[in-house]
């Protein structure tokens, strides 16, 4: 099947962005199934990331009813483009995938302790997006449906997608005061976060705007079913209360070495307070970033960590078998709606 892709950016002008000085941006990335004439084209831009050939703003190829939506979150600094091995496998298997880049948490940008700091504000975006989407569908409208979707998300991702689930934040995992000695001030990509918050509730309207709906329910009830990758620490943030609530299917899924989210600190955590859960522990001393892309030789010159498995692991073979997961689970729940 041909891979069909747009992108673009909208404005939510309900919320600033950071520096105060316009609306909140929302690059946004699509994959679809394109028409079978469609042309590829290769990925000419220099990237860490293998890509697959893509047939930018081809039309959509017809079929009986509108694709099922996916809608992507990225993990803590990343972009939507670190979700693209999931969402051309899952166009291969009939679904179309939205992935959204989150402003001051993304790569496509340069890093702002505030959108680090106020994971919440990831959640709203992608709602955003289903309700204006007859903003970024064209002439997709009516093919790809955006009432009923599923949503994805990995490591900072899998906390957004919990968000949408209905699960609420009492605090921020690096709020100061809750800060223990010693302990983590902040993700790999910005090792020094909770240094940051004094400041910025002195001198930031917007930051101490955002800082004040920390325990706002984000939960979209368009969301039926989600797939949640490696989730982290602040996912033991979530009210106890909150996760009990939440009613649509989930599948979350880690790797048995993965240090930056430990699978019984985290995931089984999360597991054991859901309702309709189920937990994959993928064995074989897999990773954090068995969740991110295939390197390319840029990739593995600047960062060979996020890209290197195990002996004997192929990383294409995991992806195969996550899609195949994360398909079953949206079918399974598109079904039982319909029943």
């Amino acid at each position: 099947m041909k891979l069909g892709y747009r992108e673009g950016i909208l404005y939510d002008k309900k919320r600033s962005n950071w520096d105060a000085a316009g609306p909140r941006p929302i690059n946004w990335s699509l994959w679809y199934p394109a028409a079978d004439d469609a042309r590829e084209s290769d990925i000419t831009e220099r990237s860490w990331f293998q890509k697959a050939t893509v047939a930018r703003d081809a039309p959509i190829r017809p079929a009986a009813r509108p694709y099922p939506l996916v809608l992507l979150s990225h993990g803590t600094g990343g972009s939507a483009a670190g979700l693209e091995w999931l969402a051309r496998r899952l166009v291969d298997r009939g679904f179309a995938a939205l992935g959204v880049s989150h402003h001051g948490n993304t790569g496509i940008e340069p890093y702002r302790a505030e959108g680090f700091a106020c994971l919440w504000e990831r959640a709203p975006d992608l709602s955003y997006m289903l309700d204006h989407s007859d903003d970024w569908l064209g002439d997709l409208s009516g093919h790809i449906e955006t009432a009923r979707v599923f949503a994805a998300g990995f490591s900072a991702g899998a906390y957004s997608v919990m968000l949408l689930l209905g699960a609420v934040a009492q605090f921020s995992q690096f709020d100061p005061s809750r800060m223990k000695s010693g302990g983590s001030r902040g993700p790999r990509e910005f090792p020094d976060l909770a240094d940051h918050i004094p400041t910025l509730l002195r001198t930031s309207d917007v930051f101490r705007d955002s800082w004040s709906r920390v325990s706002q329910s984000y939960r979209d009830e368009r969301i039926k079913a989600a797939l949640v990758c490696a989730p982290g620490r602040s996912v033991l943030c979530f009210s106890e209360e909150s996760l009990k609530a939440v009613d649509a299917p989930t599948l979350i899924l880690v790797g048995d070495a993965d240090t930056a989210a430990p699978a019984e600190e985290c995931s089984s955590w999360l597991h054991a307070r859901l309702r309709r859960s189920r937990l994959r522990i993928f064995g074989g001393g897999l990773g954090h970033y068995v969740f991110v892309p295939e390197g390319t030789a840029l990739g593995l010159a600047f960062a060979a960590e996020l890209f290197t498995d195990p002996p004997g692991i192929e990383r294409a073979a995991i992806h195969d078998e996550i899609a195949d997961l994360s398909a079953a689970l949206f079918h399974d729940s598109d079904v039982s709606a319909m029943v």
